[in-house]
C-alpha cells in the first residue's frame, strides 16, 4: 500500500491507526504470505452510508411519499414522535439549561448542522448558519418539528423551531424554554 501510494511505511500505519481509533475501520483478517502477515482492513457499519448516494434522495421522497398519504396532523404528529424517540436513544445532558442547550447544539453539528447557543435577556437560542437537513427541509419543513421535538427532549424544556429558510440555504433556529 506504501508503495502504490508513495508513502512510508509509516505513513501507512499511522493512517491505518487514525482510521481504527475514529471507528472507520476494523481488523478483517490476517494473511500470511511469504513476507510478513499482513492485516485486511474492512470497512465498519458505521462508516458505510457515509459512501452511499442513496439515503438522500431515499430520505427526500420518503418525506414526500409520507406527506402525501397522511393528513396534516398525523404528519406532525409522526414527526414529533419521531423526534422524542430518537432521543430516547441518546444520552440527554443534565445540568442547568445554558449545558443541555450547548450540548443540543454539539448534537446538531455532530449531524452535519454549524450552531451554536445564544444567550439573550435570559433567552436560550440554539442558532445555526446551515442545517443538516436542507434538502430534505427545503422540500417539506414540517421536518423542522422532529428536531424541535428531539432538542425538546434533550433540553427538558420546550423549544420552539424559528428556522430560517429564506436564503439559499436553510439555517436552524430553535428558541429553548420560555
Amino acid at each position: 500500500m506504501a508503495k502504490a501510494l508513495g508513502i512510508t511505511d509509516n505513513a501507512v500505519r499511522a493512517q491505518l491507526t487514525s482510521l481504527e481509533r475514529d471507528g472507520l475501520i476494523r481488523q478483517h483478517s490476517l494473511r500470511r504470505g511469504p513476507g510478513k502477515p499482513s492485516q485486511s482492513y474492512t470497512l465498519t457499519a458505521e462508516f458505510e452510508p457515509v459512501l452511499s448516494r442513496a439515503y438522500l434522495p431515499f430520505l427526500v421522497r420518503l418525506v414526500r411519499e409520507l406527506a402525501h398519504r397522511l393528513p396534516e396532523d398525523q404528519l406532525v404528529a409522526l414527526l414529533g414522535d419521531l423526534g422524542r424517540h430518537w432521543a430516547a436513544e441518546l444520552h440527554a445532558e443534565t445540568g442547568d439549561p445554558k449545558s443541555r442547550a450547548a450540548a443540543a447544539s454539539a448534537l446538531l453539528n455532530e449531524l452535519g448542522g454549524v450552531t451554536e447557543v445564544e444567550e439573550r435577556g435570559g433567552q436560550l437560542t440554539i442558532r445555526g448558519f446551515s442545517c443538516p437537513l436542507d434538502v430534505v427541509v427545503r422540500e417539506n419543513p414540517r421536518v423542522c418539528l422532529a428536531i424541535e421535538a428531539l432538542l425538546s427532549e434533550l433540553t427538558g424544556a420546550p423549544v420552539k423551531e424559528c428556522c430560517d429558510r429564506s436564503g439559499e440555504r436553510a439555517r436552524c433556529c430553535f428558541e429553548v424554554g420560555g
